[in-house]
């Protein structure tokens, strides 16, 4: 058995709810995700999620480690599209912006700073940037394309130049 990953519990109306973060996405408890929804979820009623959306995690949860069926926080959202209910606006909005938040505060504050990946993106091309230790890096290979459209890096040779003059008389 591999080792149990441990879940952070939340509680809403006296229901528990498991969630863990791995690789800086949120899990949930799909059972208990479904007691809070008022709905039964299992592996049949989240069938109409995509794979990378639902799994079977060996998790540590109420002092048991045990598989269970979780469902990542995009899951969760299409889950609460697909069973519209009034009442779930609220917990949409408490999984948002309290039970993600912690998780993710919680994972910061006990591990090194991780780099992080960001897209810049110009008119002609887009660059993926790594920032890591308070510093922006790009890939080497990528530094060619980035001095050719530099508008302060123009080299032209003296021909080049010489003849743009000469088409202006």
């Amino acid at each position: 058995m591999p080792e149990p990953l441990v879940s952070t519990l939340f509680i809403r109306h006296n229901i528990y709810l498991p969630a863990l973060l791995v690789e800086n996405q949120a899990w949930f408890s799909a059972h208990d995700l479904g007691r809070l929804m008022g709905k039964y979820l299992d592996e049949r009623t989240t069938r109409k999620l995509d794979a990378d959306q639902r799994q079977m995690m060996y998790v540590y949860a109420h002092n048991v480690a045990e598989e269970r069926l979780m469902v990542s926080e995009s899951g969760v959202y299409a889950l609460l599209v697909y069973h519209y209910c009034p009442e779930n606006r609220l917990l949409r909005e408490w999984l948002t912006h309290q039970v993600v938040p912690a998780l993710r505060d919680a994972r910061s504050s006990r591990t090194v700073e991780r780099p992080t990946l960001s897209m810049l993106d110009w008119p002609q091309m887009s660059l993926c940037m790594l920032h890591w230790q308070d510093e922006p890096w790009i890939r080497l290979r990528d530094m060619p394309c980035v001095l050719a459209d530099d508008p302060f890096n123009r080299r032209e040779s003296w021909w080049r130049k010489a003849s743009r003059v000469m088409r202006g008389f």
